[in-house]
């Protein structure tokens, strides 16, 4: 199953129409969707306006695969739960978002190997097929907890 989230805040029209289309086309895989305020009109997936926190994490953790908008939430939730995922950053010119913060991120991201990413929609399920054929395994995971490393070192900076 491929879950979908687009967060809570804004529509994110171009995101779930890129998904909607490429359900359409792979019907091996059950996509289900939180769509937020999105206008598009869905048609060949299942989808939420908004999930309560168990629903969410229920269809989080059973997703072989989750595309997203880059929020940092959604991002630290698959590193932990070791789960791939591909992003959209939303995008300033298209009113997306207040700011173009979610490429930045999206960019550095991509830049440390973590996450997969798209700029562009069009391209969105060409990068599914290539992650569904990678034996769907996570670029990276973090753990829920900081590590002993960063607890030893700040308990340094800290005493000095």
């Amino acid at each position: 199953m491929i879950f979908v989230t687009i967060g809570t805040q804004e529509p994110f029209d171009r995101l779930i129409k890129a998904v909607d289309d490429m359900a359409g086309v792979i019907k091996e895989h059950e996509v289900v969707a939180q769509v937020a305020h999105t206008r598009h009109v869905v048609k060949h997936m299942t989808c939420y306006p908004f999930l309560d926190p168990v629903g969410f994490n229920q269809y989080f953790n059973k997703a072989s695969l989750i595309i997203a908008h880059a929020g940092m939430g959604t991002i630290i939730s698959a590193l932990e739960k070791g789960k791939p995922i591909i992003v959209l950053p939303r995008q300033l010119q298209y009113k997306e978002h207040r700011s173009n913060h979610q490429m930045a991120t999206a960019k550095y991201m991509e830049e440390l190997k973590y996450i997969h990413v798209v700029y562009d929609e069009a391209l969105l399920a060409e990068k599914v097929d290539y992650v569904l054929h990678q034996n769907l395994k996570p670029l990276h995971t973090i753990g829920a907890v900081a590590s002993e490393q960063l607890l030893s070192e700040l308990n340094a900076f800290i005493s000095s």
